[in-house]
């Protein structure tokens, strides 16, 4: 008997037909009135639109409730507040520590590529990008006013923290606190469950979303600035598969060969909608069902990598501070160099994980150099394919730290990791 496809595989064919028909598509527009019309009104613009919008917004439903609940019960879950202490500290540690190496090895490449020598881009049309706050006000924002405020508005480390407070909370209650932790465990089987059912509109989703960007943007966007976008590729692959991997056997003693092959969904999902937000009710359930990592650890360290955690974006904001340096005529000294690492580092703490976010980090980036923040307007026509490359990137390394930390912590479940089967029993639809 035929094996029905599982979601991975419908997500690749869904991803296929689109590149192809997107660019059939793209390549045609101009041939005729009525083909112009069909492709960018009423798919495009009309009917994949939609459906795109639609998949997304479902995965952003589920972000802030499960954020909540879920943190919420790791932290009740937690044995004192100095275990809560250790796993934060090794968790933010892990991830400036992957976002410090991405940057410094992405101005090492561009420097070596040298991709805006010669580049002749000064008439380029300035594009408005908003500054973004200062990184003492950073730290203020994250500990919340008005935690309803925080959870409408979408203000994850808010979230975060005034979950974390009731968690604990919670595990000092006595009964009270038995009581709303079995509540809050309930509420989490069934946020998990709705994840599940969701799932089942990827494909159509992955579609929608990837048609609308290859009609609009076709190939031609690539032309002007293929190397600038060749280093960012090369930086972006590099460390999804040599850093990354070399942390998982050096600090875990985990096969990363399984857990790519594990991670697919989450990836594919990643790139698809180019924010790890949306993608976070995927990853928590691969996390833990898939590859073994203990909710109480899962819970903490993905919403906080969501919103801390930005390797790929690192990447990009150092190919392209060099890129912009050199297409400007302007030599950055090894200072400029080392203010950039620790600038990008730093700005990605509260940095909210949606599309087009790196440009807003970006310009804090350029800021502190002296470079123009117009040079942004030179790389924007690349920003949006690459976005979603290097948001494949941020839910990898979060899944990384979340297995290592919870290696370290005893908290990893190394049967199921081996288990290829293990949480594939609902991926069938």
């Amino acid at each position: 008997m035929k094996q029905p496809m599982g979601l991975t595989q419908k997500i690749l064919l869904a991803m296929f037909l689109a590149i192809i028909t997107g660019l059939v598509a793209n390549l045609s527009l101009g041939m005729s009135d009525w083909f112009d019309v069909l492709a960018k009104d009423w798919l495009a613009g009309g009917l994949f639109f939609v459906m795109g919008k639609i998949f997304v917004a479902t995965l952003k439903v589920l972000v802030v409730p499960m954020v909540f609940v879920s943190l919420v019960c790791g932290a009740a879950s937690l044995g004192d507040s100095k275990q809560l202490g250790r796993l934060g500290g090794k968790t933010i540690l892990l991830y400036l520590f992957t976002t410090a190496v991405a940057i410094s090895m992405a101005m090492l490449l561009a420097l070596w590529f040298q991709p805006g020598v010669g580049a002749d881009l000064h008439s380029t049309n300035p594009v408005a990008i908003s500054e973004g706050s200062s990184f003492a006000q950073v730290l203020i924002n994250i500990f919340p006013t008005n935690p309803i405020s925080a959870m409408a508005e979408g203000k994850m480390l808010q979230i975060i923290v005034f979950a974390l407070l009731l968690g604990v909370a919670i595990n000092h209650s006595g009964q009270a606190g038995e009581r709303l932790k079995a509540n809050f465990e309930d509420w989490n089987e069934v946020v998990m469950k709705l994840v599940t059912l969701l799932m089942k509109l990827a494909p159509y989703g992955v579609f929608a979303l990837l048609f609308n960007l290859i009609v609009d943007k076709g190939i031609g966007a690539i032309d002007e600035l293929f190397v600038y976008f060749l280093t960012v590729v090369l930086v972006l692959i590099i460390h999804a598969c040599v850093v990354y991997p070399a942390l998982l056997v050096s600090l875990a003693k985990l096969n990363p060969i399984i857990f790519f092959t594990k991670m697919r969904n989450v990836q594919l999902f990643a790139f698809s909608t180019a924010s790890s937000n949306a993608t976070l009710p995927i990853t928590m359930r691969a996390v833990e069902e898939r590859l073994g990592v203990d909710n109480r650890i899962a819970s903490f360290s993905l919403p906080l990598g969501a919103t801390l955690n930005m390797d790929g974006t690192a990447i990009m904001q150092g190919v392209a501070t060099v890129f912009i340096a050199q297409a400007y005529g302007i030599d950055l000294s090894a200072i400029d160099y080392l203010t950039v690492i620790a600038t990008a580092t730093l700005a990605s703490i509260g940095t909210a994980g949606v599309p087009g976010v790196g440009l807003v980090m970006l310009s804090l980036v350029l800021t502190q150099v002296g470079l123009p923040v117009e040079g942004i307007a030179l790389i924007i026509g690349v920003d949006r394919l690459l976005d979603m490359l290097r948001t494949a990137v941020n839910v990898t390394g979060d899944a990384t730290v979340s297995c290592i930390v919870a290696k370290s912590e005893n908290q990893f479940d190394q049967s199921r990791f081996n288990d290829m089967e293990a949480g594939l029993v609902e991926e069938k639809v």
